[in-house]
């Protein structure tokens, strides 16, 4: 051994040596929590595809609100499941619809005890699928779809909400949203956006989470998965538009991505560890090939050490406990 001997092992030899050295945590208030609700439900109801992650019924999904801060989550991120769709998803601008009445739910059961987030998509409401509206042709029109995001930012921030999360990758809706934020008198509210939003094979027990009714692609919209450059071009664009946070989506995939974007802006980076990842380490855990909880805390740990400040992840309640045992 050379002089004086290098040894990096020693500040591995045990728990504690390792804990007093880390250079990376991921803490309960960076974890935020998706929660389905789905209209006309009685009780929480099972989704296959997603073990362990439930579609709510509105007390559920108040129950489980209430959970998610007793275990020091930072957000709960509301999705919502309408009975009926249309081709304009009129019902997420309903300020009867689903969505917006969650949104009210949850902000009065635990008021600012955490953040109260919602989708701003229209893709859980509309008939066809599409995250916007379409054309006679069968695309998606972008600045038809702007009036309907406006009108919808306006509806979900009525409601309660804290922070709206656009996610449909149109051009300009960051700015729409938060003009229209502010013209109706909260400029309170604050947009994360779905900044890089790639057109992933990841999503599939989400579809199945919010019964989507797509046929088709949204490649037209969202980004090709080989692209780098492009997300830090609509990253840029969106903090120009007024972003207040920034999003990659999905998360393991697109590590890369997440490190890029945390160098190239100074607001929040989130990242969103979407179902797919999620059931990939839920089924291997189920056929004994992985230890659940410590892959579930390794790909956390990944994210947060790629540059992600906030996760999105359907473990957040999980994480969060097992985060406050551990530190």
């Amino acid at each position: 051994m050379p002089y004086p001997e290098i040894r990096p092992r020693r500040l591995r030899r045990n728990a504690a040596v390792r804990r007093l050295v880390s250079e990376t945590r991921v803490d309960p208030a960076e974890l935020v929590v998706p929660m389905f609700v789905k209209e006309g439900l009685t009780g929480p109801r099972a989704i296959a595809s997603l073990p362990g992650v439930l579609q709510h019924s509105r007390d559920s999904l108040r129950k489980a609100a209430v959970e998610a801060v007793q275990a020091g989550v930072g957000g709960i991120m509301l999705f919502g499941v309408p009975e009926q769709r249309d081709p304009t998803g009129s019902g997420g601008t309903d300020p009867a619809g689903i969505l917006n009445v969650a949104i009210r739910d949850v902000v009065a059961e635990v008021g600012d005890a955490t953040v109260v987030m919602s989708d701003l998509c229209l893709d859980e409401f509309t008939s066809h699928g599409h995250c916007g509206l379409l054309t006679s042709d069968g695309g998606v029109d972008n600045d038809a779809t702007l009036a309907a995001y406006a009108e919808m930012a306006v509806a979900q921030a009525d409601a309660g909400v804290g922070m709206v999360g656009p996610s449909g990758m149109m051009d300009g809706q960051v700015g729409v949203v938060r003009r229209a934020l502010d013209a109706a008198g909260h400029a309170d509210v604050a947009v994360l956006a779905y900044a890089a939003k790639y057109a992933s094979a990841f999503y599939g027990p989400f579809r199945d989470a919010v019964e989507s009714a797509l046929d088709g692609d949204r490649r037209t919209y969202q980004q090709d998965p080989a692209n780098l450059r492009e997300s830090l071009r609509e990253v840029e664009l969106d903090v120009a538009e007024g972003a207040d946070l920034v999003m990659v989506k999905p998360a393991l995939p697109y590590l890369d991505v997440v490190a890029a974007v945390r160098a190239a802006v100074d607001v929040p980076v989130a990242a969103y560890q979407v179902s797919g990842e999620y059931a990939m380490v839920e089924a291997a855990a189920a056929n004994g090939w992985i230890d659940r909880e410590r892959v579930m805390l390794e790909t956390l740990t990944s994210i947060r050490r790629a540059g992600a400040q906030v996760i999105l992840t359907y473990w957040a309640v999980e994480a969060a406990t097992l985060l406050r045992q551990r530190y």
